[in-house]
Protein backbone atom coordinates (compact mmCIF):
# COMPACT_ATOMS: atom_id res chain seq x y z
CA UNK A 1 0.00 0.00 0.00
CA UNK A 2 2.41 2.33 -0.97
CA UNK A 3 -0.60 4.88 -2.16
CA UNK A 4 -1.98 4.71 1.74
CA UNK A 5 2.51 5.31 2.79
CA UNK A 6 2.80 8.12 0.79
CA UNK A 7 -0.37 9.66 2.46
CA UNK A 8 1.23 9.70 5.60
CA UNK A 9 4.48 10.77 4.41
CA UNK A 10 2.35 14.07 3.06
CA UNK A 11 0.77 14.30 6.25
CA UNK A 12 3.77 13.96 7.99
CA UNK A 13 5.47 17.19 5.93
CA UNK A 14 2.17 19.04 6.05
CA UNK A 15 1.88 18.77 9.65
CA UNK A 16 5.60 20.00 10.02
CA UNK A 17 3.87 23.78 8.47
CA UNK A 18 0.75 23.57 10.47
CA UNK A 19 0.33 25.10 13.69
CA UNK A 20 1.32 22.79 16.61
CA UNK A 21 1.52 25.38 19.60
CA UNK A 22 0.38 28.42 20.42
CA UNK A 23 2.03 31.19 22.61
CA UNK A 24 -0.21 34.38 23.79
CA UNK A 25 0.20 37.66 21.92
CA UNK A 26 3.01 36.12 20.09
CA UNK A 27 1.10 33.32 18.19
CA UNK A 28 0.84 30.21 16.90
CA UNK A 29 4.10 28.09 15.96
CA UNK A 30 4.91 25.40 13.61
CA UNK A 31 7.86 22.74 13.75
CA UNK A 32 9.87 25.35 12.21
CA UNK A 33 9.19 28.07 14.46
CA UNK A 34 9.37 25.71 17.46
CA UNK A 35 13.02 24.39 16.50
CA UNK A 36 14.89 24.47 13.31
CA UNK A 37 17.35 21.54 14.12
CA UNK A 38 13.63 18.73 15.18
CA UNK A 39 12.17 20.06 11.87
CA UNK A 40 14.68 19.47 9.89
CA UNK A 41 15.37 15.83 11.66
CA UNK A 42 11.78 15.71 11.53
CA UNK A 43 12.54 15.83 7.43
CA UNK A 44 15.36 14.06 7.43
CA UNK A 45 13.19 10.65 9.12
CA UNK A 46 10.46 11.99 6.35
CA UNK A 47 13.35 11.29 3.74
CA UNK A 48 14.47 7.92 5.07
CA UNK A 49 11.24 6.70 5.29
CA UNK A 50 10.46 7.53 1.28
CA UNK A 51 13.41 6.21 0.66
CA UNK A 52 12.07 3.03 1.90
CA UNK A 53 8.70 3.45 0.75
CA UNK A 54 10.16 3.84 -2.93
CA UNK A 55 12.60 0.33 -2.11
CA UNK A 56 9.71 -1.60 -0.80
CA UNK A 57 11.57 -1.86 2.27
CA UNK A 58 9.22 -2.59 5.01
CA UNK A 59 11.47 -2.80 8.09
CA UNK A 60 13.07 0.77 6.98
CA UNK A 61 9.84 2.09 6.63
CA UNK A 62 8.76 1.05 10.04
CA UNK A 63 12.13 2.28 11.68
CA UNK A 64 11.54 5.59 10.56
CA UNK A 65 7.86 6.19 11.18
CA UNK A 66 8.74 5.04 15.16
CA UNK A 67 11.57 7.22 14.90
CA UNK A 68 9.23 10.11 13.88
CA UNK A 69 6.46 9.32 16.85
CA UNK A 70 9.23 9.18 19.35
CA UNK A 71 10.38 12.51 17.68
CA UNK A 72 6.49 13.91 17.90
CA UNK A 73 6.69 12.57 21.98
CA UNK A 74 10.06 14.09 22.64
CA UNK A 75 8.98 17.19 20.81
CA UNK A 76 5.76 17.54 23.40
CA UNK A 77 7.86 16.77 26.07
CA UNK A 78 10.40 19.46 25.42
CA UNK A 79 7.53 21.84 24.41
CA UNK A 80 5.83 21.52 28.07
CA UNK A 81 9.61 21.14 29.94
CA UNK A 82 10.96 24.61 28.50
CA UNK A 83 7.68 26.40 28.97
CA UNK A 84 7.80 25.17 32.66
CA UNK A 85 11.69 26.64 32.55
CA UNK A 86 10.37 29.86 31.56
CA UNK A 87 8.28 30.54 33.84
CA UNK A 88 11.09 29.61 36.69
CA UNK A 89 11.56 33.04 37.69
CA UNK A 90 8.20 33.07 39.58
CA UNK A 91 8.39 32.32 43.28
CA UNK A 92 5.78 29.75 43.48
CA UNK A 93 5.28 26.53 42.06
CA UNK A 94 1.58 26.63 41.39
CA UNK A 95 2.32 30.08 39.67
CA UNK A 96 4.80 28.64 37.35
CA UNK A 97 2.39 25.72 36.32
CA UNK A 98 -0.28 28.30 36.00
CA UNK A 99 1.66 30.48 33.59
CA UNK A 100 3.15 27.27 31.56
CA UNK A 101 -0.54 26.61 30.91
CA UNK A 102 -1.02 29.13 28.76
CA UNK A 103 0.93 27.43 26.14
CA UNK A 104 -1.38 25.49 24.45
CA UNK A 105 -1.08 22.85 22.04
CA UNK A 106 -3.02 23.26 18.61
CA UNK A 107 -4.08 20.52 16.19
CA UNK A 108 -1.54 20.61 13.75
CA UNK A 109 0.08 17.26 16.38
CA UNK A 110 -3.19 15.53 15.02
CA UNK A 111 -1.91 15.67 11.49
CA UNK A 112 1.70 14.49 12.61
CA UNK A 113 0.92 11.61 14.73
CA UNK A 114 -1.32 10.69 11.97
CA UNK A 115 0.35 11.13 9.78
CA UNK A 116 3.35 8.94 11.23
CA UNK A 117 0.86 6.36 12.58
CA UNK A 118 -0.57 5.95 8.71
CA UNK A 119 3.16 5.38 7.73
CA UNK A 120 3.73 2.68 10.66
CA UNK A 121 0.13 0.53 10.21
CA UNK A 122 -0.14 0.53 6.69
CA UNK A 123 0.30 -2.98 5.24
CA UNK A 124 2.56 -3.75 2.38
CA UNK A 125 1.19 -6.39 0.59
CA UNK A 126 4.79 -6.66 -1.32
CA UNK A 127 6.53 -8.63 0.99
Amino acid sequence: MKNIQLLGLLLVVIGSFLPLVHVPIIGNWNYWKLDYYLAVTCWVFSAGALFGIVNNSVKMVRIFAILLILLFGFTLFAVKMQSLEYFSFMPFKSWQEKLAGIVKLRWGWIVEFLGAFIILLAKNKNK
